[in-house]
């Protein structure tokens, strides 16, 4: 009911700033976005930090992670091994790793400039499977360096063993091979 796509990510903020009742909203990035408006956290009111963080956010929504599932999936998942998927996703990635290295090598800290926001968040979750994605760190050291930043915030392992204790209980072997 919360999400016209019937998948998750979905939430309902039953308090909105508008108080007309309950507001549902979906899919990740809108999600982040709304989450950053209401609080005043981890985006901006200033045009060009506000514009980059939005950039590198749907450059997650539209570029890394359709690229990158495409990628797990025909690498982890696909029940046959179709070698022109496999060798035209990982090359994409790869490519799209390039993009982030270069960004990231620009601002010398977080994806969108000197101040960790949304679009670290929808990004980091993408390069934390980058050993399942066949991604050497190595070659990317802007990314590896951010990566081990964030990977240090406390509330990214309180994000980190939510996500397990749900898997824990939520992940069927029919959502298993859903994938």
């Amino acid at each position: 009911a919360s999400s016209p796509n019937n998948r998750m990510p979905a939430i309902v903020d039953h308090a909105p700033a508008d108080g007309a009742g309950p507001l549902s909203v979906f899919e990740s990035g809108a999600i982040l976005q709304y989450l950053a408006d209401k609080t005043g956290l981890f985006g901006s009111t200033e045009l060009r930090e506000r514009t980059a963080i939005n950039q590198w956010l749907m450059w997650q929504m539209g570029g890394l992670g359709p690229m990158a599932g495409q990628n797990g999936h025909f690498l982890l998942y696909a029940p046959e091994k179709i070698p022109y998927a496999i060798d035209r996703y990982s090359k994409e990635v790869d490519r799209l790793y390039g993009v982030l290295d270069l960004q990231l090598e620009r601002t010398g800290a977080f994806v969108a400039g000197a101040s960790y926001s949304i679009a670290d968040m929808a990004i980091f979750p993408w390069i934390r499977i980058h050993k399942a994605q066949r991604m050497d760190l190595a070659r990317f050291p802007h990314i590896r360096r951010w990566y081990d930043t964030l990977w240090l915030r406390p509330a990214v392992q309180r994000g980190l063993q939510a996500g397990r204790e749900l898997r824990a209980t939520v992940l069927t072997d029919e959502a298993r091979n859903a994938l």
